[in-house]
């Protein structure tokens, strides 16, 4: 056994520091494992971005009857004139206002409210009316004479019209009335 009572340190106990000892190996070898880890990475993300775009540029060509057109996915009309397609479908076919004043595509959406208004609008493949001038509609409604319902059911009809779902009922069921 020996003498001392202290295991024997690498560090110098007669000085009044300890001396740093810098593991250059160490170091070097963990600058070349992220070196090599980074390289890797790359490499993968580069295959995996390969990958994606090949699978999507096979979706686009793509044979399901359920995918919509480039038209189909455009929002509904009216939209902003610099969206492309900025028009209006008519009877006389796609009007383009891409390149017209702002007001334009309203000036010609007025002219086909009003003028449906005024002369109604047919179904061009059935040829069934789908609207009517509004004298001609109330002429009609006038001359069929309906009848109104009266009578204990029209009443609890009219009673239960009234009656809406209110916070007191938790969403369960119509209890309050409107007045």
């Amino acid at each position: 056994m020996s003498s001392s009572k202290y295991e024997p340190t690498i560090s110098d106990l007669s000085k009044p520091y300890e001396q740093n000892v810098i593991g250059f190996g160490g170091i070097v070898k963990f600058a070349i494992g992220l070196f090599l880890l980074i390289v890797i990475t790359f490499i993968l993300m580069k295959l995996l971005s390969n990958v994606l775009a090949d699978t999507f540029n096979d979706s686009k060509v793509s044979n399901n009857p359920m995918a919509m057109t480039d038209r189909e996915r455009l929002p509904p009309e009216p939209r902003l004139q610099t969206a492309p397609g900025f028009g209006v479908e008519s009877q006389h076919g796609r009007m383009n206002f891409e390149l017209g004043a702002p007001q334009a595509e309203y000036r010609e959406l007025k002219h086909q409210w009003d003028e449906q208004r005024e002369h109604g609008l047919t179904d061009p493949k059935t040829g069934a009316v789908t609207s009517l001038p509004i004298e001609e509609g109330i002429k009609r409604v006038l001359e069929a004479n309906v009848k109104a319902k009266s009578g204990e059911e029209a009443e609890n009809f009219a009673e239960r019209s009234r009656m809406f779902i209110s916070d007191a009922s938790s969403g369960r069921r119509a209890t309050a009335k409107r007045r």
